[in-house]
């Protein structure tokens, strides 16, 4: 099970919900700041912990090392999180998933699997995993699935060379990856 934050909307009632994933080595409380910055009053915020501690943060998966044991077992716990907030009343066509760094490549590899349409994905400087792999475990929904996928062009940590090479199989050409 995932820690998280709930963070409600100013408009009570409202079913809209925005998940957050942090980047390596951060937390949840590390984007506390983001519902008061984007002024939504409509828009729920759930903040998550990744599952793995990481020197004084948090991780979803290893780095360096084997990523694909930690990126599958985050995937399913994000899939049971997303499941519980349908449960809870958050329809997945009403909420989107925000991620950033290792957040962002959990974004993607969960969003694109999820069996049910999320209203969006998106992600901020990460890239995607094996992304052979994910087109060929695509969920029924995924070609519909409305995405934005951002990175700098001078990230030091994750070039963008790579980063293009694994997106535009999955995203197509059409989205302007720079």
């Amino acid at each position: 099970m995932l820690k998280t934050k709930l963070i409600p909307a100013a408009e009570k009632g409202s079913h809209r919900l925005l998940v957050v994933l942090h980047g390596l080595g951060d937390s949840m409380d590390g984007w506390s700041w983001l519902p008061d910055e984007l002024r939504l009053p409509w828009l729920n915020y759930l903040l998550v912990n990744a599952p793995d501690d990481y020197h004084g943060g948090y991780s979803w998966y290893d780095l360096p090392g084997d990523s694909g044991p930690g990126i599958r077992r985050s995937r399913e716990l994000l899939f049971q999180l997303l499941d519980a907030q349908r449960a809870a009343g958050f329809a997945s066509e009403q909420t989107a998933v925000l991620g950033f760094s290792q957040g962002c490549l959990m974004t993607f590899d969960t969003g694109f699997r999820y069996p049910h349409p999320l209203a969006a994905l998106v992600g901020i400087s990460g890239y995607i995993w094996q992304p052979e792999k994910l087109l060929a475990e695509l969920s029924p929904v995924a070609k519909q699935q409305k995405a934005l996928f951002t990175h700098g062009t001078r990230d030091p940590l994750i070039p963008i060379a790579p980063v293009r090479g694994g997106t535009t199989p999955v995203c197509g050409p059409r989205p302007r990856v720079a």
